[in-house]
């Protein structure tokens, strides 16, 4: 689902990403399936169709429009070989390698935050 260019969703969101880089980076990264692209790519270049059987549930075309966007943003670079057959491999441009920090630390931060609230859910 895309916002309208016009919306007042849309110009919150443009305001708060102006005066906040930290909501800018968020935004950025946000959603489902960028995050988890991002994770599988922290390991190397990868083929669409590895990458698409590394992330269960994508479909085909999740997976295109996310590496699509990913690479809008310079976020990947998309490495076309003229080859028989045709081979495109992804990987983490320069800026998106210094995601993985950030990454290995929201996996710290996720598993503690799992374990502390498992424990604060189970009966006295």
């Amino acid at each position: 689902m895309s916002i309208k260019e016009s919306s007042t969703n849309n110009e919150n969101k443009k305001t708060l990403e102006q005066c906040c880089s930290e909501i800018y980076a968020v935004n950025l990264i946000s959603g489902r399936w960028i995050l988890s692209i991002c994770y599988h790519l922290k390991h190397g270049k990868l083929r669409f169709y590895e990458l698409k059987n590394s992330i269960p549930n994508i479909s085909e075309r999740m997976l295109t429009l996310q590496l699509k966007k990913m690479e809008q943003e310079n976020l990947i670079i998309k490495s076309v070989y003229a080859e028989v057959p045709l081979r495109v491999e992804y990987e983490l441009s320069e800026i998106g390698k210094r995601l993985i920090p950030i990454l290995n630390q929201l996996e710290i931060w996720g598993k503690e935050h799992k374990n502390a609230k498992k424990n604060n859910n189970e009966p006295s």
